[in-house]
């Protein structure tokens, strides 16, 4: 019989970044459901708040805690909360990201620098505080948040393909270095799924939203864009024990566009 404790994440403390809406929110909501105890992060404090009050309104538990990844100083924040509120670490999802769509032509520096600092910056930065306290723990998974971009290049897309690509490789290189203290490090990597930053790609790109999310969907085999749920089950099972044996990997969960 399936149990809660199926995945192994039972009261186990997870941390889960962008965790206010899109992929984090979903991702948040099944870990919950499976037993784990989640602490959201985002920039979005209103939404953050609310986000967690409406999981522990069914009894789950849930926390947040306001963390802006790409400044140090947050980042060493949430390793004090978790120290003094759990002592542990277990599952740390870097799921936090932005796009900009424009080329390297049109990009601002500051595009640029948002870009690379939010979907990659704030991996390193917040896997740094939190690989010793995950170790002390004994070990855990990391899961870093990459893109069918970060492996197949993608039009009006430059810093978030450069972004992505690197946090395909150092998701690598972060497994092998940390292997050895019972830390497997895996990348999840979406096709476009229905979130709010999807959404506003349409805006970007000037284009109108409902015409952009049916030509997303297109010439992929599913024939369907992706919802934050699929893209969290991925999460889940790179978190969970049904994945002991796996780590420096890259999970395609793109309905077959890449294919």
């Amino acid at each position: 019989m399936v149990t809660k404790d199926y995945f192994g994440l039972k009261d186990k403390v997870c941390v889960v970044t962008g965790g206010a809406s899109g992929i984090g929110l979903a991702t948040a909501t099944l870990l919950a459901e499976v037993g784990a105890k989640v602490v959201m992060l985002d920039i979005n404090e209103e939404n953050g708040q609310k986000a967690a009050a409406d999981l522990q309104s069914k009894d789950y538990k849930a926390a947040f805690f306001r963390c802006d990844v790409t400044k140090a100083s947050d980042c060493m924040a949430v390793k004090d909360y978790l120290e003094k509120e759990h002592g542990s670490v277990e599952v740390l999802f870097n799921n936090a990201g932005v796009i900009r769509r424009k080329t390297v032509v049109e990009l601002e520096e500051a595009d640029w620098d948002l870009v690379i600092d939010v979907s990659l910056k704030g991996i390193y930065l917040l896997s740094k505080y939190l690989i010793p306290l995950m170790a002390e723990s004994g070990g855990g998974s990391i899961i870093n948040t990459g893109s069918g971009w970060g492996i197949k290049g993608g039009d009006q897309a430059a810093a978030y393909c450069a972004a992505k690509a690197g946090v395909v490789n150092l998701t690598k290189a972060m497994a092998i270095d940390h292997g050895p203290q019972n830390i497997r490090v895996n990348c999840i990597c979406p096709g476009d799924t229905d979130t709010p930053l999807l959404r506003d790609e349409a805006k970007q790109l000037n284009l109108k939203e409902d015409a952009f999310l049916v030509s997303s969907a297109k010439g992929r085999p599913l024939e369907r864009l992706g919802t934050p749920r699929d893209i969290a089950k991925g999460v889940l099972f790179l978190a969970s024990d049904l994945s002991a044996w796996v780590t420096g990997t890259d999970l395609i969960v793109d309905g077959g566009g890449l294919a």
